[in-house]
């Protein structure tokens, strides 16, 4: 269990906090992490099945950096263990609530939050209203407990419900993109575009990650980590600034 207004430190990345987009322009989350004590939701992006597997995997890497077990509630009997796993969350960490709607989804949800043992608790829902997420977010604030929603749709025409206020403090998107090539005939590390859509005290940005590892830590590709870093703006002013005083000097 976690205090709330705190954060998961380094949850989103391998070694440090800064994410770099494609722009090569660096970005913190506020707090440096996920905050804990909060309602968080992650959906796929559109692509189906394969996009609401990327959004469950990102999620379980989330949950693998936590302390203590997970609360997983469904509505489906499709969640696959060996997935969560390969993702860094162990299956005797996790408690399966098969709940079958989503009254019932929600109300387990809820529960799981105020218990306040967890390390953290996900739940598939469909519909988030802003009564229903305000009622999550004051029982994530209560325990201090990690929460994330995944939002989940029969029909793809219902994922318009995605872009309806709730209060949660970040909202992400996940697509599935085209793994890196092999030198040798296999599959590649999954590699997604991370969206952070929404984030409350922040500012949306994108991602382009590798999927997450055993220990449920994203990676940035190979060719943009090793990419030449881009000077920001205020370092070159400060450059120019010390190159035009030397000037002055010697001419003095």
């Amino acid at each position: 269990m976690g205090q709330p207004g705190k954060a998961l430190w380094g949850i989103l990345w391998a070694d440090d906090l800064i994410f770099k987009n494609n722009g090569g322009d660096g970005y913190r989350l506020p707090g440096g992490g996920l905050a804990l004590g909060a309602l968080h939701e992650v959906a796929g992006a559109g692509n189906g099945a394969l996009d609401g597997a990327a959004a469950a995997l990102f999620t379980a890497g989330i949950m693998a950096r936590t302390k203590g077990q997970i609360l997983w509630c469904v509505r489906n009997q499709d969640l696959f263990a060996p997935g969560l796993e390969a993702a860094g969350l162990s299956a005797d960490r996790v408690i399966y609530v098969e709940a079958g709607d989503e009254q019932t989804t929600l109300a387990c949800f809820e529960e799981g939050l105020r218990h306040g043992g967890l390390g953290g608790v996900v739940a598939e829902v469909g519909r988030l209203s802003i009564t229903s997420s305000r009622r999550l977010q004051l029982a994530a604030e209560s325990s201090g407990t990690l929460d994330i929603a995944i939002r989940r749709w029969r029909r793809q025409a219902d994922a318009a419900d995605f872009g309806q206020p709730t209060a949660a403090a970040t909202r992400w998107r996940v697509s599935v993109l085209p793994s890196a090539p092999l030198p040798a005939p296999g599959i590649g590390r999954a590699r997604w575009l991370v969206e952070l859509i929404r984030c409350r005290a922040g500012e949306s940005a994108d991602f382009e990650v590798e999927g997450c590892d055993y220990e449920g830590c994203l990676a940035l590709p190979a060719e943009l980590a090793n990419r030449p870093a881009e000077a920001r703006p205020s370092e070159e002013r400060l450059t120019t600034d010390r190159s035009a005083q030397a000037d002055t000097r010697r001419r003095a």
